[in-house]
């Protein structure tokens, strides 16, 4: 809960207390709020060592961080058990590719001209290869310029504007 305090609030912290109860009531104040939070613990252990006597040894591994949701779903789902194939479905799905896909459609390539131009930038085809590149560049009108805006359908002619009607 506490983890992310630094030094300087710590320290602000600290200003402020000596400014607001006095440097003659703070250590009492201390003092004070050290034995209530240990009260307050012994009280949650003990509570907690109640409900684990009241449910019996069948739930003597209960552990009450279980109830967490968060925490639950991660220890069922989780488990190194994955019997829902969840770990084939995060290895299918491949966002780079989904990625370029999209930038082609975009672009007006076709995915078999984009596939090829990769290859050739990783350098595991080229012209040394002896298999002829492929170019980018369109050739024809096969697919819609997409970042062209299309022409405006013609409007319709409008009727005369007649005052005494509005």
């Amino acid at each position: 809960m506490f983890n992310d305090i630094g030094a300087l609030e710590l320290l602000t912290l600290g200003v402020l207390a000596v400014l607001v109860f006095g440097p003659d009531k703070l250590p009492k104040l201390i003092q004070d709020v050290t034995r209530t939070i240990r009260k307050i613990r012994e009280f949650s252990d003990s509570a907690k060592e109640d409900i684990r006597s009241e449910l019996g040894p069948q739930f003597k591994d209960f552990e009450f961080e279980d109830l967490n949701p968060k925490t639950f779903v991660r220890k069922q789902l989780m488990d190194g058990n994955d019997d829902l194939g969840l770990k084939e479905i995060r290895e299918s799905f491949d966002l780079r590719k989904d990625l370029a896909d999209v930038t082609d459609a975009v672009n007006g390539r076709t995915p078999a001209a984009s596939d090829t131009a990769n290859s050739a930038a990783n350098g595991s085809a080229g012209a040394s290869s002896g298999t002829p590149s492929t170019s980018l560049t369109k050739t024809g009108d096969t697919a819609p310029d997409l970042l062209k805006k299309a022409p405006a359908p013609a409007q319709p002619e409008r009727p005369p504007f007649d005052s005494d009607a509005t």
